[in-house]
């Protein structure tokens, strides 16, 4: 490779990576927290407790708090769309109005903001059964709006309805590109947020794991 070549590679390396960091509109494979390597994702999982779900009965959507305002007129959600979206183009209220959304978890491109969900990388519900029922209102709303974690992502409304509040055990992206990434974020923020796991969903989040 030139010169010439092997500078403007690192140009664009750079400017990839502040957009990345300052939340200036960049593609979206590149978009979400990038989660923590297979290698540390395999040692933070063996380090999780192993415990069947529990207070499921209890659970309310309501308990977690989300879609905080995160500056001005634009919340969480909205927050997540600018951040994942390209070309995102937004109201005075910070509404997204036009723009791209590439869903990594089944490979669809939507062009309307309405077609996109702000995916819950550990459901809220699935949350609540792996130890958030013990946690005060504000640990679960800050959970709720985590922006540094790999926690939120945008993603098709109907890949986000897909998914529901199922684990690994039972639901993986459709597309399988993306698999390795999303159980690296899985088990990350499990680990952050000292929740547990069950033995299905374990075994799960090993095998794809090893084959990352």
């Amino acid at each position: 490779m030139s010169r010439v070549r092997r500078a403007a590679a690192a140009a664009g390396a750079v400017m990839l990576a502040s957009a990345t960091l300052f939340g200036i509109a960049a593609p979206a494979q590149a978009a979400l927290p990038t989660p923590v390597s297979a290698a540390t994702a395999r040692t933070y999982l063996a380090s999780l407790t192993v415990a069947a779900d529990s207070h499921a009965s209890t659970y309310d959507r309501a308990l977690f708090p989300h879609w905080s305002t995160v500056s001005g007129y634009c919340d969480t959600r909205e927050t997540v769309l600018k951040r994942d979206g390209v070309n995102v183009v937004t109201s005075s209220t910070c509404a997204a109005t036009s723009g791209s959304w590439y869903s990594q978890y089944d490979g669809i491109t939507e062009t309307a903001s309405s077609d996109i969900d702000i995916d819950h990388m550990i459901p809220l519900a699935e949350a609540w059964r792996s130890g958030a029922w013990a946690w005060t209102t504000a640990q679960r709303q800050a959970f709720a709006n985590d922006l540094t974690r790999p926690q939120l992502i945008a993603v098709t409304d109907n890949s986000n309805q897909s998914k529901s509040d199922q684990d690994p055990a039972t639901w993986l992206p459709p597309r399988t590109a993306y698999r390795c990434t999303y159980v690296r974020a899985w088990v990350q923020v499990k680990y952050y947020y000292h929740l547990t796991i069950d033995s299905a969903e374990k075994s799960a989040l090993t095998s794809v794991l090893n084959g990352c």
